[in-house]
């Protein structure tokens, strides 16, 4: 049995505050900044293990870029079935057997509707976050690089402005408009 199992630890979320939750007491999202609910990296960000004797590597570590909707696909295939139409995520099965060719993504997107409107996009080491956009679609967009910054303490935005106006026209276009989930305020 142990041979045919594939356990995987994960999260959907970064620490949370509800409940009396202190995150700052265990420095439950270390040097990240955020936490559930916020788009930043301590909101976000979390950590995938997986175990899987004779197929995932021991002691194997990856900087493999994923999301919560990887697993879908990921199940599916190691299933031998297709995934169901129409979703977002990529199978990591080659990530975690190591092999084939581990499909990459061009870039992820969050969008959070409530706490006055929030969106994310991470593209390589890039992330954008934009906070407010249900009082200003147009509200500032923050730049961090992460791989020098995973903290996102500093924002670059105006120092590349050309990353700036790529990450905004990802934003517009992963924005599903909807009047059940309204993000901007022209939306209700």
């Amino acid at each position: 049995m142990t041979e045919n199992t594939l356990v995987i630890f994960t999260s959907d979320n970064g620490p949370h505050v509800e409940g009396g939750h202190d995150p700052e007491f265990f420095d439950s999202n270390g040097p990240l900044r955020g936490v559930k609910r916020d788009l930043y990296e301590g909101g976000i960000r979390v950590p995938t293990i997986a175990w899987w004797p004779g197929t995932v590597q021991e002691g194997a570590v990856s900087d493999h870029i994923s999301a919560f909707e990887d697993m879908v696909p990921t199940f599916a295939e190691l299933a031998g079935t297709a995934p169901p139409p129409n979703i977002d995520g990529l199978s990591m099965v080659p990530e975690l057997t190591g092999k084939g060719t581990q499909q990459a993504r061009d870039h992820l997107y969050w969008e959070f509707p409530a706490r006055g409107g929030k969106q994310a996009v991470r593209k390589g080491q890039w992330k954008a976050v934009r906070l407010n956009v249900s009082e200003n679609e147009d509200a500032p967009i923050e730049l961090y690089n992460l791989e020098q910054d995973a903290g996102e303490q500093r924002n670059i935005a105006e120092e590349h402005p050309d990353e700036v106006e790529q990450m905004r026209s990802i934003m517009e276009q992963s924005h599903i408009r909807s009047e059940l989930f309204p993000l901007f305020g022209s939306e209700n």
